[in-house]
Order: structure tokens, then sequence, then C-alpha cells
């Protein structure tokens, strides 16, 4: 199963690079869908399973408190981001700029293949969810690393070079968890630190840019479905 969620990941970075290539004018509504999947993974699936898996040994609040933890981390790390690429504005380092921002893409892709990683070490039907949104998230991924190099004055070389590693990143990642066991309470904070993270790219990442040049009901809706349809499939897993 790991194997063909791995592949899966590789292959939905790759196609959202090649969208972005071919369908700029409806990728509002891809990421419109993918904010609202992320976000409802995080809601209904990795804090509650979090908070599960930390019973009798985490209070509520302490549990919350780390999902704070990750939404805050991811905050600082994106604002990082940001005053780097201004610096490099300043003194016309776009190439730079778009170097550090597909980068940091790929570090977060490596991050989303270790939570899938982690979500099965709980069961299969955990694993299957956050894999969902992970692969919906990872096409909007594949979409942002190659409008960050092409935007700073990358080459199409250049731009499709990250867009592999970026493809590699989560499946690099999901290998990994293949040489380490987190106990339940370790698994209930690390689910709760990516619950945060989750809930920040979701609400101030993907929703922002589905947003920002198509403010249209359509891309709300998406987005409504995105979380409903998370919804069930979380709620059928749990069956």
């Amino acid at each position: 199963m790991l194997v063909a969620v791995a592949i899966a990941a590789f292959c939905s970075t790759l196609l959202g690079g090649f969208f972005a290539l071919r369908l700029r004018d409806r990728l509002h509504l891809i990421l419109g869908f993918s904010a609202g999947a992320v976000v409802a993974v995080a809601f209904f699936d990795l804090i509650p399973e979090a908070l599960d898996l930390g019973a009798g040994t985490y209070e509520p609040s302490s549990v919350l408190s780390v999902v704070a933890l990750g939404f805050l981390i991811y905050l600082v790390l994106d604002r990082m981001l940001l005053m780097h690429s201004h610096a490099g504005e300043e003194h016309g380092a776009h190439a730079d700029r778009g170097a550090v921002g597909a980068g940091t893409l790929s570090l977060h892709s490596f991050l989303d293949g270790v939570g899938i990683g982690l979500a099965f070490e709980i069961s299969t039907a955990v694993g299957v969810v956050v894999a969902v949104a992970v692969l919906a998230h990872d096409f909007s991924d594949g979409i942002n690393t190659v409008n960050f190099v092409l935007k700073n004055g990358g080459s199409w070389h250049k731009a499709f070079r990250w867009l592999l590693l970026d493809a590699l990143a989560p499946v690099l990642g999901i290998l990994s968890t293949l040489f380490f066991v987190l106990s339940a309470p370790q698994l209930a904070l690390a689910l709760a630190l990516f619950g945060g993270f989750f809930l920040y790219i979701g609400a101030s990442d993907l929703i922002p840019e589905s947003h920002h040049a198509h403010p249209t009901i359509l891309t709300t809706a998406l987005t409504v479905a995105g979380a409903l349809v998370l919804y069930v499939v979380i709620r059928l897993a749990g069956i």
C-alpha cells in the first residue's frame, strides 16, 4: 500500500507541475478544492486521532497546544521565506528567490510523506484518508514549484528539475518512516503537529491562492465541497 501511495504522490506532484503550464486559467478551481480537503483532514482526522491516541497520557489542552505549535512553526518558516524573498528582490536576486521557494516546497513535500507514513502506522484507514489529502496538496505543490521558479526568471529546464525534486520528496518522506516506529503517545504529538501544519497550509496558503485572482462563488463552493468530500471519506473509513 505504501509503495502505491508513494508512486501516486510522485505522479500527483508531476501532474500539478504540468497543469501549471497548460491550464493556468482553471487552477484556482483545483486549488479551491484542495484547500477544503487539507483543512478537513486537519479538523476531522488528524486532530481527533491525536486526541484519541493521547488520551490517558496527555490532557486535550496539551494536544491542542501542539496543534497550535505546528501552526506557528509553519507560520514562522513561511514568513522567513517571505523576508528572504523581499531581500532578494532588493538585490535583484530573483533566481535565488525561486530556488529558495522551490526548495522550501520540496522540504514541505518531504514532511507530507512523513505524515503519510506515520498515519499508516496507526491504521490503513487513517493512512488512506491522510494520503488522499496529501495527494491533493501535492498537486498544488507541483503547481507552486513550477510557478515559483518561472516567475523569478528561471528557465523551463530549471523549473522541471525542481519539479522532479519536489515529486521525489514525498516518496523519500514515506520511505523514511520505514526506519522508525513511534509509540501511541508519540504518534499523538506528531499527528497534532501535522494537524497544525495542515491548518496553516489550507487557511493561509491554498485558500488565499485560489481566491486571489478569481473571487468567484464557484471557487468558494469547491472549497466547501473539498471539505465535505473528505468528511465523507473520513467517516466511511472509520466504519
